[in-house]
């Protein structure tokens, strides 16, 4: 028997009589929310083991806890919304990040703090393949300007936690907890929203895995998955670590560092703005270039500073305008070569969240006993080869025809 909330596909196209407009509203609210839940980790790291009387080595077991979550809940997800009806899902999760987010600061002991991030990677990975699949599912074949928007709304709320750390840091002496508490109030409106605006029709077509042709889509989607693990595990590291990086190495004290980290956020969003004309006119192979183009001098700023401050902070924006097409340019190439469902979606996000609890964990037991330079050469090994598996992507697949993508 099918469960309440799953719904029959006449049923879905009755609800999805929303305008594609508020829809995508609420999916690049969704994703504003998911940015700033992202961002507020790396910053308030250093408080956070204080606060539980660990070690930085010992702390950083919230990034493959959290990104194990993000697996489960992505998994989970991606065979929901085949299934059910998509926003009242991302409503519930958004709800359970806010209470999640509102008990870190009251954590006392490192256990109590690594269920807390476990529960809100879940959530996490629920929203994250919500938006990105039924963002798809709205605009077909004309994704491609929306998806790197919907992303440019993931880089402009990371841009905004560091400062709102930075500020909390500045108001109460060094303590974080109002930063958890602001940024956990804020998960409330897009759950509201979703709740109130009907989910967009799923498509009629098959699951791709299961067609005639599965195998070589299997293969496909997973060294695509391969391309987000590696991606992804860059994206949390540098962002997670370069804050922790830049204190160790005497650039400044903990609010400075915040700052530094909503640097990169911020290059990271203003990248992702302009990549959405960019993609409205150049293939996804060209915008991913450019983004390489520009990852590795910023790379080669950072590994060549020197202990230059300028070095530091033009590496860092530099790098945070190369990282910030990569993700959504990659789902547009996807859609123009698979059907979108939300399993492959997860399949897709299920790498991501490996790759985000493995390079950050690694960098953590790295850190002390070799130093802090470990953090930009692990993120350079992993950009040339996140390059690499992009251009095998694009050698082994061919664009499907427009009869198929309909």
């Amino acid at each position: 028997m099918r469960s309440s909330a799953a719904v029959s596909a006449n049923e879905e196209r009755a609800l999805g009589a929303a305008s594609p407009a508020a829809q995508t509203a609420g999916y690049f609210l969704a994703f504003v929310g998911i940015g700033l839940f992202t961002a507020l980790l790396g910053p308030t790291l250093s408080s956070l083991a204080v606060s539980t009387g660990v070690t930085l080595g010992q702390i950083s077991v919230l990034f493959p806890m959290r990104s194990f979550g993000y697996l489960l809940g992505a998994l989970a997800g991606g065979r929901s919304y085949d299934r059910m009806r998509g926003h009242p899902l991302i409503a519930s999760a958004f709800m359970v990040i806010a209470i999640a987010l509102a008990v870190v600061p009251t954590a006392q002991q490192l256990w109590l703090l690594v269920v807390a991030f476990f529960v809100v990677g879940i959530a996490e990975g629920i929203v994250d393949v919500g938006g990105n699949t039924l963002m798809v599912w709205v605009h077909g074949t004309k994704v491609a300007p929306f998806m790197n928007a919907l992303h440019f709304f993931f880089g402009l709320g990371a841009f905004v936690a560091p400062l709102i750390v930075a500020q909390v840091i500045a108001w109460s002496d060094g303590h974080v907890a109002w930063a958890y508490w602001l940024v956990a109030l804020t998960a409330i409106v897009p759950a509201l929203w979703h709740w109130r605006v009907p989910s967009p029709a799923r498509p009629t077509f098959a699951h791709d895995l299961t067609n005639a042709r599965g195998q070589a889509r299997v293969g496909l989607a997973l060294l695509m998955a391969t391309f987000f693990f590696l991606y992804v595990g860059t994206e949390v590291a540098f962002s997670g670590w370069i804050a922790g990086y830049a204190v160790a190495r005497g650039y400044g004290d903990a609010a400075a560092a915040a700052v530094l980290t909503s640097a990169f956020w911020g290059a990271f969003t203003l990248g992702r703005l302009l990549s959405v004309p960019l993609a409205a006119r150049l293939r996804p192979q060209q915008v991913m270039l450019l983004d390489f183009v520009l990852c590795l001098p910023g790379m080669a700023f950072l590994l060549l500073d020197g202990r230059s401050p300028l070095s530091l902070w033009a590496g860092v924006i530099v790098v945070g305008l190369g990282m910030a097409a990569m993700f959504p340019t990659m789902l547009s190439l996807a859609e123009s070569r698979m059907r979108i469902t939300g399993g492959i979606t997860a399949t897709f996000l299920a790498g991501s969240s490996l790759g985000g609890m493995t390079l950050p964990w690694l960098i953590g037991q790295l850190f002390e006993p070799l130093g802090p330079r470990v953090m930009p050469w692990a993120v350079l090994i992993c950009i040339l080869a996140a390059g690499m598996t992009f251009a095998l992507v694009n050698t082994v697949s061919r664009p499907r025809l427009n009869r198929d993508r309909q």
